[in-house]
């Protein structure tokens, strides 16, 4: 377990095993970025051409290590590529890297831009977040990471400063949590068991005195067929481990505000009877990346003891195939008492999400945010990185303000006109649940969704893409489940409360 600690200390004179020093690139090659200036002093005229000779560039993700000869007291120097602008998304992403960057070192001192609580926030949630792995399965991997990080800068005892460095450690550990629970295999995390995963947590989060309560339900398959909730029955029928609902409520004295999040918690999808192709199934126990997403973004809004009331819905079911699961033709008669024409099974997340819309109406929050890994057709639009947002005007804009102070790349889609017909297109039912129109499916599952809102505001954010990596880390992003959006709906509940 690492101990962090934040301190107004020399970079040149600290003895911790490693010291991490940013690099900035600059029309005239590359320059120490602030908070390194003791460094640069301590290296003299020596560090420019030290610099060119190791091909040091300050590009983001570029990462040397240095043996200090006795230059400094730490006996090696991290130099980590910011790139041409410090901001704190670039230091993040540096920190993310330098994580991944250090060997194995018993103390770590970073001593990256970090002179405003902006700073301290991403410097922290940066390397705690770049340094994440998951070793459960792996024999004999113990844990390699410092046992003692001190987050080095000159305002460290400024207004401000201490609580952005104790907030984005609180953050970083849902993040990682989630990312914990999309890693696991599915077998492991049926959803009774993944239910089970945040009954267990909630507890955890309650221990101890003054410690924030967070209340869970657990509705099981005979709860959800006497509350009439046919699409989460629906997708689940098809699985030998039985679909849940689990329902969270956060409820603080002197909340300004109610939130409701909803998540999409598909624990694997292999496309039901509209069956992927086998290479497309390898990776789809991350398909329940929104529901631990909320459930996180919840316990992080309690143990920051935010005046935020928030009601969380997270539908969970796994989409299989058997004697049982329902048919491409099929009706639904969803919670709402909605019915809905099933055209592909291999669209399910909106079917649950559905149910758990309309539950959420019910408590009259005064905004709903979901949050799932929705459709591909938001990856082909916007790339792997970036997560769609559409629904209310208000509310997207929102999302997109705490996105951009959270690190997380969202980007505003439409939902047309041309999709509120598209979704009254069944000829049996209310709804169609699909079209097989190749364009625009993920303004098609947003028009969907939209139906189950009572038209308070709303807004759906699809992380297809960003929600995993199927690739190599980049920045503070690490390969498998990333966690994405628990940061960016945890700025988004401080500032709607901030305005309320």
């Amino acid at each position: 377990m690492t101990s962090y600690s934040l301190r107004n200390a020399s970079p040149a004179k600290t003895r911790s095993d490693a010291v991490v020093v940013g690099v900035v690139q600059t029309t005239d090659g590359a320059e120490l970025a602030p908070g390194a200036e003791e460094v640069a002093k301590a290296y003299g005229r020596k560090l420019r051409p030290l610099l060119a000779t190791l091909g040091v560039t300050g590009k983001p993700g570029e990462a040397t290590r240095i043996p200090t000869s006795g230059a400094i007291a730490s006996p090696l120097l991290v130099l980590v590529g910011i790139g041409p602008e410090v901001s704190p998304a670039t230091v993040r992403r540096a920190a993310g890297a330098a994580a991944r960057s250090v060997p194995n070192a018993a103390s770590v001192a970073l001593a990256l831009p970090a002179d405003t609580p902006a700073l301290v926030r991403a410097t922290t949630e940066g390397w705690a977040l770049g340094g994440y792995t998951f070793t459960t399965y792996k024999k004999g991997s113990g844990d390699s990471a410092p046992g003692e990080v001190a987050v080095l800068s000159p305002a460290a005892r400024r207004s401000g400063m201490a609580e952005a460095f104790e907030q984005a450690q609180i953050v970083a550990a849902a993040v990682r949590t989630t990312r914990d629970w999309v890693n696991t295999p599915a077998a492991d995390l049926t959803p009774p068991l993944f239910a089970d995963a945040v009954v267990a947590a909630a507890k955890d989060l309650g221990k101890g005195r003054g410690a924030p309560k967070v209340k869970v339900t657990v509705h099981d398959e005979v709860a959800l067929a006497e509350l009439g909730c046919g699409g989460i029955l629906g997708v689940g029928g098809g699985s030998a481990a039985p679909p849940r609902l689990v329902e969270l409520s956060y409820a603080p004295r002197g909340a300004k505000v109610h939130v409701a999040l909803v998540g999409k918690g598909i624990t694997y999808d292999s496309g039901g009877l509209t069956i992927k192709p086998a290479a497309s199934m390898k990776d789809m126990k991350e398909d329940m990346a929104g529901a631990a997403a909320v459930v996180q973004a919840t316990f992080a809004i309690a143990a920051l003891g935010l005046p935020v009331k928030v009601s969380t819905f997270a539908p969970m079911a796994e989409n299989m195939v058997s004697g049982s699961a329902m048919r491409p033709g099929d009706v639904l008669t969803t919670y709402s008492g909605t019915t809905v024409e099933v055209l592909n099974t291999d669209a399910e997340g909106r079917l649950v999400l559905a149910d758990a819309l309309t539950r959420a109406t019910e408590v009259k929050p005064d905004v709903i945010v979901d949050v799932a890994t929705l459709t591909g057709h938001m990856v082909v639009a916007l790339g792997d990185r970036i997560a769609g947002v559409m629904g209310s005007t208000e509310v997207v804009e929102q999302v997109l303000a705490a996105s951009r102070t959270a690190g997380e790349e969202h980007w505003p889609m439409p939902i047309p006109e041309i999709m509120d017909e598209r979704i009254h297109s069944s000829r049996i039912a209310d709804l169609a649940q699909h079209d097989w129109i190749r364009w625009g499916g993920g303004l098609f599952a947003g028009a969907f969704l939209r139906e189950f809102t009572a038209g308070l505001p709303w807004a759906h954010v699809d992380i297809a893409g960003p929600g995993y990596n199927t690739g190599g880390p980049h920045g503070h992003v690490t390969a498998g489940g990333t966690g994405f959006s628990v940061a960016t709906l945890v700025d988004w509940a401080r500032a709607v409360s901030a305005e309320a």
